[in-house]
């Protein structure tokens, strides 16, 4: 599983692996990291997204398919 970590970064909104020091990119805005964040695990086979809010704790996670599942799930919240 491919999974990534949005959280908050001095230039605005980071992208990172778990356990990882450095962010893979960094966004202006949550909603920018977030969808980079998707497209790459999506890209990587599949995997969990966890979004940071302001305040430092956990305030959502996705599950996100692979990229090339030709029945992905219907995710009503996202």
């Amino acid at each position: 599983m491919a999974d990534r970590y949005v959280t908050k970064h001095d230039k605005g909104w980071a992208v990172k692996a778990p356990g990882a020091k450095r962010a893979s990119s960094v966004h202006d805005t949550q909603k920018e990291a977030e969808k980079a964040a998707k497209k790459t695990v999506g890209n990587l086979g599949g995997g969990e997204v966890r979004i940071q809010g302001r305040d430092g704790r956990w305030r959502d996670s996705d599950t996100v398919a692979p990229g090339n599942d030709p029945n992905p799930p219907r995710d009503t919240k996202h």
